[in-house]
């Protein structure tokens, strides 16, 4: 097909539409600027950028809408690779490689602390993920013309219990990673045009059903080509902005290097620092206050409780100012309702006061290898040992992962040939280091920004965006004046990884059209993420679960239309959870590929290279690997420790739960080769 002349002029086409719409891109910036320039309020841009992206984005579904299973399911497997390397990368840009990954890096520096892995694990793991894609998984799968990764598992093992089990898997991390990116819609949403984060979950939920709902694989692909080229120019303007006002060179990957010794001067003055010492002892004083709440959990709360409850009855009495009553009253409402929550509330506090206690706010030296020191006391080896092992196990975890991810694994299914599916995971390599070349890049011109020019600023005279990111969501940004001087000191300003990105362009002083782009490509990540995710989710439980387990009796057509209906139970379902707020983008992102990994990567590639692996093997192999993986999070949850009154530590070797499927992968191989071996030699003659 890829031979065939009219696939040639098909491209030709392709290329045409791409370079009308990039014209188009440009034009509406310019035009954005302009308004800008000329006087219009932020209040009306924000708002512009989101409604006509979103716009776009749904005509763009409405245009390619099909009920054609092969154009819904594999885009009719004629995606020229250019194109499906643009989109499998979009796809891959979620919320949190496009918002996150930047703001790991700025808070976790290179290497990471002995409980954080640092910031480079994530780009390394998920290069090196494609890789994998590349030489052992994508060209197989595409051979056996296949619409789901569970259909590989029926295919190759037969019987019922591989494909459900890979199903449950697909729809489990799926919906673990389609959650994160719904909450980066909220997020962006919420922020350009000012709405309750709850009301912008809704706005961008919109534009997911409108692109995904309508043309399944076909109208998705096409969106995620769009929504690369919005996401590109928004990381890369900011990024190159700030690389020539810091250093004169908008090539920042290049250039950015001269930052990092700057950094490490500024760390070393902060560490002297007779003030952000201070800071550093009111922390550890407040977390000594939150330890004696914890010796005495129902009493303190009674007696807080009863202290709050009595000061909104005193200034009721007398009749104080509405504003100091409302106050109280809220702090009153924000108890803990019941011990188990105070405690596990408390002990988050007390932990999060003892990080901040310590020099540069908690943060690790951004240049530091690892924490701690190979040949210092036997403290430091071990936190170094630590540290080292989490950087290692989440690495492994997000290589293994992407290897597993279904929906990243379906992109790979619309091309016209095997060679296609190769050449598509290349292309994909490319476009995806355009952004993480740069991504390191950010979090050090952010970093020097906000040391030089943001710490030591009087409160009474912070910049603006730091209040009106704060009053969105206290956990993307806090400032608190706890050393009482007035001045803004390192470790009084908390910023959350989401939000480094986001907040660049008014931390660089850029034009407010440049805030717009970067909350569009926000957007455009989470969007072109969730759009593949819910597919698969609904994929799975159409064609994978009803269509085998409730009826066989279903027509290809109304396959589909089951398949639609789905897609929009389960974004709904997502956005109700992503309201929730369960936690940061990257966390939630990483725990998913532990999942996929554990799951599905040891059973499809023992069958693809070890002919001799029987279907129980796999069976069992991917039960195990996943019971495990999820039996870790799950026993190192505070919420879950917290409920059961655990005390101490539940890790295996100092390893986060986030990185679980660093015992799931092995665990899964290994009975996986064990059971094979055994049923082989019990039946010879199979």
């Amino acid at each position: 097909m890829s031979d065939h002349p009219g696939y040639a002029a098909y491209k030709r086409r392709l290329h045409h539409i791409l370079a009308l719409y990039v014209l188009g891109l440009i034009a509406f910036l310019l035009l954005m600027a302009w308004a800008e320039h000329s006087g219009m309020s932020r209040r009306w841009l924000g708002p512009i950028f989101l409604f006509s992206t979103v716009m776009m984005y749904g005509g763009i579904g409405i245009y390619c809408r099909t009920a054609d299973p092969e154009e819904y399911y594999v885009a009719g497997r004629r995606i020229p690779p250019l194109y499906n390397g643009m989109a499998a990368a979009a796809d891959w840009m979620s919320a949190a490689s496009f918002i996150s990954l930047a703001g790991g890096l700025y808070l976790q520096g290179f290497g990471g602390t002995e409980t954080q892995a640092g910031g480079l694990a994530f780009v390394l793991g998920w290069t090196g993920g494609f890789c994998l894609v590349a030489l052992f998984i994508a060209p197989h799968l595409r051979k056996l013309n296949l619409y789901t990764v569970p259909d590989y598992f029926r295919v190759r093992f037969g019987g019922r219990w591989p494909r459900r089990i890979a199903a449950f898997s697909a729809v489990l991390c799926s919906f673990t990673y389609v959650v994160a990116q719904i909450y980066g819609i909220g997020l962006v949403a919420s922020r350009l045009t000012g709405v309750q984060f709850e009301i912008g979950i809704m706005l961008g939920l919109g534009g997911v059903v409108l692109c995904s709902f309508l043309g399944g694989m076909r109208a998705i692909t096409w969106t995620q080509v769009a929504q690369y080229i919005i996401l590109l120019l928004a990381f890369l303007i900011p990024v190159s902005w700030l690389a020539y006002k810091q250093l004169g060179n908008p090539m920042a990957p290049l250039v950015y290097g001269a930052q990092i010794q700057k950094i490490a001067a500024l760390e070393r003055e902060l560490q002297a620092s007779p003030a952000e010492q201070e800071v550093q002892a009111a922390f550890a004083r407040r977390a000594q206050e939150y330890g004696r709440w914890l010796e005495d959990v129902e009493g303190t709360l009674k007696r807080e409780r009863a202290a709050k409850q009595e000061r909104v009855r005193t200034l009721k009495a007398q009749n104080a100012d509405i504003e100091l009553v409302v106050a109280a009253t809220r702090e009153l409402a924000a108890l803990p309702a019941d011990v188990s929550s105070a405690r596990e509330r408390w002990t988050r506090a007390m932990q999060d006061s003892e990080e901040r206690s310590k020099p540069l706010g908690g943060l690790p030296p951004h240049s530091q290898a690892f924490a701690g020191d190979p040949e210092g006391t036997p403290a430091e080896q071990k936190a170094y040992q630590t540290s080292r092992n989490n950087f290692l196990a989440l690495m492994f975890c997000l290589m293994v992962g992407t290897a597993g991810l279904p929906h990243l694994l379906t992109r790979y299914y619309t091309t016209p040939s095997v060679a296609g599916a190769r050449s598509s995971v290349a292309w994909s390599l490319f476009f995806i280091a355009l952004l993480y070349v740069s991504a390191p890049a950010l979090a050090v011109l952010v970093k020097y920004e906000v040391m030089q020019n943001v710490v030591g600023s009087r409160f009474d005279a912070l910049p603006a965006w730091i209040a009106q990111w704060s009053r969105l969501d206290g956990s993307l940004i806090s400032v608190s004046d706890i050393n009482g001087d007035g001045i803004l000191q390192f470790g009084e300003l908390r910023l959350g990884a989401d939000v480094i990105m986001l907040a660049t362009p008014e931390l660089g002083g850029m034009p407010y059209v440049v805030s717009g782009l970067v909350a569009a490509g926000g957007l455009a990540a989470a969007l072109s993420t969730a759009d593949g995710l819910l597919l698969t989710i609904s994929n799975s439980l159409v064609r994978d679960t009803y269509c085998h387990e409730v009826t066989r009796i279903v027509t290809p057509e109304q396959r589909v239309i089951l398949s639609k209906f789905a897609l929009l139970s389960v974004a709904m379902l997502a956005a109700f959870v992503a309201a929730i707020r369960p936690a940061e983008i990257l966390p939630l992102v990483a725990s998913s590929f532990s999942l996929a990994a554990a799951a599905l990567v040891p059973a499809m590639i023992m069958g693809i290279f070890w002919s001799r692996t029987t279907g129980a093997a796999a069976v069992a192999g991917m039960s195990t690997g996943l019971v495990v993986t999820v039996a870790y999070m799950l026993i190192n949850a505070p919420t879950v420790r917290g409920f059961f009154g655990w005390t101490g530590s539940g890790l295996w070797f100092d390893i986060q739960p986030l990185s679980a499927g660093v015992f799931g992968v092995p665990v899964g191989f290994a009975v996986i080769a064990v059971l094979s071996v055994l049923q082989r030699r019990r039946s010879p003659g199979v």
